[in-house]
């Protein structure tokens, strides 16, 4: 069986792609391209689903940018 699972792509300065699905907790990865940021993710989220995840633990809800001043 397939499931969906969101993840959120950044940049850093070194230009190193970092991948992280805000449904599992610490569930993050890293690739040179993004291609490979998301095998690596892929990877991470399957290592964590067969450790802990249930179906009816989380419900995705949704993403927002929050703007704020620093």
């Amino acid at each position: 069986m397939k499931k969906h699972f969101p993840v959120i792509i950044e940049q850093d300065g070194d230009g190193v792609y970092i991948v992280e699905c805000p449904i599992l907790k610490g569930c993050r990865s890293y690739g040179h391209t993004i291609d490979e940021a998301m095998k690596n993710i892929g990877e991470a989220i399957a290592v964590s689903v067969e450790d802990d995840f249930q179906e009816s633990d989380i419900s995705f809800i949704g993403m927002r940018d929050l703007e704020l001043a620093v």
